[in-house]
């Protein structure tokens, strides 16, 4: 089993508009509701794939309500932390040829009650847990360093901990150990300080990481896959997408691939990217199970002068 926590969850709203021009009544052709947040997005994933999970996140307000709702129809198991303010709802404006503007609350404020009872309730069900996954930013009222007093409290716990947030949250999170962060490749250029151009520049930076306390990096690298760098060495592995529908979720979906197959090596990479490359050909984050005809191809040769597709 696995357990995601999620600090700040969303109800994300996509609007399908024809053109965005500013300062005009724009009309939408349709619009969908999700459940979200990195760490909701993760078990969305897991379930879709049949695989045992726990979803633990603050819950308030009407748009709390909602949510339950929405996870209990994609049939997640929740443990629900109450909370007296409202979580966010975030905003995604698409255009036909795929531009995406996005609008995201900063969500609630959590009081210390509510920052324990959040952690507190993430190793309510951690017993047999393979994995717990912290995944996301951090609302106010929570430390910047809950994620690396999650992973120590984990640890405790004899449970392995990921880590899927940025800036100074994942900077901070470095020191508690975890045994795995997933940054994308912006992420990655944040926290190091410098720019990816080539493939050899995101390996150095998930070494920096690795040095800093993570045990093992797992990136995403958009249209150049992803590489994971452990112990054991430095893997590229890249997915054939026959058709990109949408990017959302996809980076998720890799990391809960990843921990469904374990959480390391050539095999999990794989499944990693075949779950990415089925989110990146589906509309929303509500999957229905990675596509068993996408060609996965993994690597222990990295070309490290290949140039980014997507140079940060």
């Amino acid at each position: 089993m696995i357990v995601t926590v999620t600090p700040n969850p969303s109800v994300d709203r996509t609007v399908f508009v024809d053109a965005l021009p500013r300062g005009a009544v724009v009309r939408s052709r349709r619009t969908h509701s999700e459940p979200s947040g990195k760490g909701v997005n993760v078990a969305l994933a897991l379930r879709a794939h049949g695989h045992d999970v726990v979803a633990v996140l603050p819950v308030g307000g009407a748009v709390g309500s909602q949510i339950m709702t929405m996870l209990k129809d994609a049939d997640v198991p929740v443990i629900a932390v109450p909370i007296a303010g409202e979580i966010r709802i975030n905003i995604s404006l698409v255009e036909p040829d795929g531009t995406v503007t996005k609008v995201n609350e900063p969500g609630p404020t959590l009081d210390p009650a509510e920052a324990a009872a959040l952690t507190a309730a993430a190793f309510e069900h951690t017993g047999g847990a393979g994995w717990l996954a912290g995944c996301g930013s951090l609302p106010t009222g929570l430390p910047e360093d809950f994620y690396a007093r999650l992973a120590a409290e984990a640890h405790r716990h004899g449970v392995k901990v990921a880590i899927d947030t940025s800036g100074a949250t994942l900077r901070t999170a470095l020191p508690g150990g975890p045994d795995l962060v997933k940054p994308n490749a912006h992420e990655l250029a944040e926290v190091v300080g410098r720019p990816l151009k080539t493939l050899g520049d995101a390996v150095d930076a998930a070494a920096v990481l690795r040095q800093r306390g993570a045990r093992s990096v797992l990136a995403s690298l958009g249209a150049d896959g992803a590489i994971l760098v452990e112990d054991d060495g430095v893997l590229h592995g890249r997915a054939v997408v026959p058709r990109v529908v949408s990017a959302v979720g996809a980076g998720d979906a890799l990391l809960a691939g990843f921990l469904a197959a374990g959480g390391s090596g050539r095999d999990a990479l794989r499944h990693a990217l075949a779950w990415a490359a089925a989110a990146v050909g589906h509309e929303g984050t509500l999957l229905s199970g990675a596509d068993p005809g996408v060609t996965v191809t993994i690597t222990d040769v990295v070309d490290r002068d290949h140039p980014l597709a997507e140079p940060v």
